[in-house]
């Protein structure tokens, strides 16, 4: 099993690009840099049309794995409210939780489980797809096609994915490979909804719900500057992306069924 390392990379890149469009110009991105050269054209199409494309053929494994985390929440909630009496498989499921969530195991069970109402959450679509697009160059990239990986994942163990062109000597990253684009997306959501970097999008996701509203993707794009070597730049072109592209209209998996009331941290 793919052993995939909670950790992204984007570069800088050395040329004039406008994230908002198909193109095949040579950056440093380590996606877009393998494309340039890999893709011949076939029929000719819109950018539109390409675009509407990438969307329909992700949108419906984002709300697939979405509907699933759901139902992880709704067992999680279930637990609450059986406290304390628990039984042996549920105590199970939940020790499975805290490892999968990056909980700390020694906690009390009820601790446990506050910390994990923050976690076990929903993703909007409206930022998944902005970062799919970006990170895989509209899903054009050599990660993309061969390794199913859309968002840049990276592991460390020897042959674990596919080594990117122009690694620097010595280091030892792979860009992750996947059975599925579905398990990149899973790979991803879990990440964004367990480690330590991506507090903040969480707490934004928790603030909003607290509030009565249902969490945005660009909003939540504001708790990415982790996710990016150029940070506030990185986070200005998803944004900006999702609010180009129109992708809120994607974001119709919800978190209806989700409690706000969360007094843990984490």
């Amino acid at each position: 099993m793919t052993t995939v390392m909670p950790f992204f990379r984007t570069a800088i890149t050395t040329c004039i690009i406008s994230v908002l469009f198909i193109s095949g110009c040579d950056t440093k991105n380590e996606a877009q840099k393998e494309t340039a050269n890999s893709i011949k054209p076939k029929a000719a199409i819109s950018v539109n049309e390409k675009k509407a494309n990438f969307f329909a053929y992700l949108h419906p494994m984002i709300e697939q794995v979405n509907k699933e985390v759901l139902s992880q929440r709704e067992m999680l909630l279930s637990m609450q409210k059986e406290l304390p009496n628990l039984s042996q498989q549920k105590i199970e499921i939940l020790n499975e939780y805290t490892h999968t969530y990056r909980v700390d195991k020694e906690l009390p069970v009820e601790q446990k489980i506050e910390k994990l109402k923050r976690k076990i959450n929903t993703i909007p679509a409206s930022l998944i797809l902005a970062q799919a697009a970006n990170e895989s160059a509209w899903g054009t990239s050599r990660f993309a096609r061969e390794g199913n990986n859309y968002f840049g994942q990276w592991c460390y163990s020897k042959g674990c994915g596919l080594v990117p062109l122009g690694r620097d000597d010595g280091a030892k990253h792979e860009v992750a490979k996947f059975n599925s684009p579905k398990d990149s997306i899973k790979s991803y959501i879990r990440n964004l909804n367990s480690h330590p970097t991506y507090k903040t999008l969480r707490e934004l996701r928790t603030q909003s719900l607290s509030n009565g509203k249902k969490p945005s993707g660009e909003l939540l794009a504001e708790g990415l500057l982790g996710y990016s070597i150029r940070r506030e730049e990185y986070v200005k072109e998803i944004q900006s992306m999702i609010r180009y592209n129109k992708l809120s209209r994607f974001d119709s998996v919800t978190s209806d069924k989700n409690e706000t009331s969360v007094s843990g941290k984490g």
